[in-house]
């Protein structure tokens, strides 16, 4: 009986295996031309235009912006975290700007103490855990990037700036190359070449962190920062 019951179940399986075999599929449609629909929708427009367009974008969610060269911007970093009453400032290890703001820093202590520690992030986090969340006031970074379109920030964490120094502190302070804003999503990653390679986590930051109850009463810094300040680095010929 249990012999019998076996063949009857292997037969139906069988017969379902062999309709699914002889099955005709169709063929798969085409995937979009998504390169053709940008290429009609894309803006022509300056650098100066986008610049306008990402900054009036995250103006619109409280993002504090300045406008900089590569010569001011770690003197006027330093002045920003002074009238914010940062005391200490969380840099990545071994990045050419942290280097940058350090020696600024110190040519500053020289002449007068303004009061602000930089710490870099050198240790494993299970080691400064608490000292992270509750003593540090503020962390400044590099922006790979920017979409003008959405007023996003793209940051590619690594080692050396990982993916905590934008989440933790109460303040995030961000420097922005003006000639690495795209104009959309769609141009960022195909003019980067994103398709070649990806971090373990692509961050893109649009605004301080907020949040909103069922009144839509609106919180800032409930995940994140309640503070994004934005440097925008204009080149040479761009401030000529």
């Amino acid at each position: 009986m249990e012999a019998h019951q076996r063949a009857i179940r292997m037969s139906a399986r069988d017969s379902i295996l062999a309709q699914l075999r002889s099955t005709t599929h169709a063929h798969a449609p085409a995937l979009p031309d998504v390169k053709s629909w940008y290429a009609a929708q894309s803006r022509d427009e300056t650098q100066a235009q986008r610049v306008a367009r990402l900054r009036a974008a995250m103006q619109a969610v409280k993002t504090e912006v300045h406008d900089t060269t590569a010569s001011d911007w770690p003197d006027l970093l330093l002045r920003l975290t002074a009238a914010k009453g940062v005391r200490k400032l969380l840099i990545g290890t071994d990045t050419p700007h942290g280097a940058e703001l350090q020696a600024c820093h110190s040519q500053r202590q020289a002449s007068q103490s303004d009061g602000l520690e930089l710490h870099r992030y050198a240790k494993p986090i299970e080691t400064w855990r608490q000292e992270l969340f509750d003593g540090i006031d503020a962390s400044f970074t590099l922006a790979r990037s920017a979409i003008a379109e959405t007023g996003s920030l793209i940051l590619w964490p690594d080692a050396r700036e990982p993916r905590l120094m934008s989440l933790v502190p109460p303040i995030h302070f961000v420097l922005l190359d003006v000639a690495t804003i795209h104009t959309d999503m769609y141009s960022a990653f195909t003019a980067e070449g994103w398709a070649s390679g990806l971090p373990t986590n692509a961050v893109l930051i649009s605004g301080p962190s907020k949040t909103a109850d069922i009144q839509q009463t609106l919180a800032y810094g409930a995940h994140g920062p309640r503070e994004l300040v934005l440097l925008l680095l204009h080149g040479k010929e761009e401030s000529a």
